[in-house]
Order: structure tokens, then C-alpha cells, then sequence
């Protein structure tokens, strides 16, 4: 609520220094009338519109969108590595390649396996391994077909 209140408060200055300036009897071409306007009305319109994309969220919403691209570039990153190791990978080998942590590789796959993108198999060992199931199939795509043709 303070940032709505001050930026309303500068608009309201800004405002009362224009209509001032339109009332003044100077002349408005001069170097120091110019530089008055912009000290007495500019700097207040300027911090208004600061102010008031605070309050309406304009800097959360940019880097939630942010954050978001960054999320889906990564996605996008995982999905062309699996490629590159015939559908499989662990989040270890996701962690190394990407320069990730490894709590967020985790996240990522599991993320891909949430959405139904990648199934978790276990090696003998117990190294859990993400597949691909699409990405393992990918050389077939040349001998799709129609679902109606026979």
C-alpha cells in the first residue's frame, strides 16, 4: 500500500510542477527552464512509475517469467542429451553436462517423469537410470503411419 500511496503522492508533485511551469511566465526554450522541469517534474514521474510497477508486481512477474525459461531451457537441454545416450540417462551425468546442482537435476527429471516424459529404471546396482521411452524410439518415426492405414 506505501509503494501505491507514494507513487500517487509523486504523480500528484509532477503534476503540480507542470501545471506551474504552464502558469510561469518564463521562457520554456531555456537551457535552465528545461533543466527545472525535468529536476522538479521529471524525476518525480520517473519515481512514480518505479513505485508503481513495485506495487503491481511488474519485477515479480518478470522473474517468475524468468525463472520459468530457465526451467524449460533446461528441460529442453535434458531432453537432447537423453537423445545423445539412446534414451537414458541418471541425474548425475544431468548434473555434470548442465553444470546443475545435483538437487536441481533431480528435480528436473523428475519433473520430465511427472509429466509422463521419462519412466525411472534401476540397474542391478541400484543406479536409478531415467528413460526415454519416445527418445529410445526415435528411429522409427520413418515408418510411421496413418492410425487408419492397415
Amino acid at each position: 500500500m506505501g509503494k501505491l500511496l507514494g507513487g500517487l503522492t509523486l504523480l500528484a508533485v509532477a503534476l503540480f510542477m507542470v501545471v506551474g511551469f504552464l502558469r510561469a511566465d518564463v521562457n520554456p526554450a531555456a537551457l535552465s527552464t528545461m533543466v527545472a522541469l525535468l529536476i522538479g517534474a521529471g524525476l518525480p514521474a520517473v519515481g512514480r512509475g518505479w513505485l508503481l510497477a513495485r506495487h503491481f508486481g511488474v519485477g515479480r512477474r518478470i522473474g517468475r517469467r524468468r525463472e520459468e525459461l530457465r526451467r524449460d531451457t533446461l528441460e529442453a537441454e535434458i531432453l537432447k542429451m537423453a537423445e545423445r545416450h539412446g534414451g537414458r540417462i541418471t541425474a548425475v551425468e544431468v548434473a555434470g553436462e548442465l553444470a546443475v546442482p545435483a538437487t536441481t537435476a533431480e528435480e528436473l527429471v523428475n519433473e520430465l517423469m511427472r509429466r509422463e516424459l521419462a519412466e525411472i529404471e534401476i540397474t542391478d546396482s541400484g543406479l536409478l537410470v531415467h528413460a526415454f521411452h519416445d527418445l529410445q524410439h526415435l528411429s522409427e518415426k520413418e515408418t510411421a503411419r496413418g492410425l487408419l492405414d492397415p
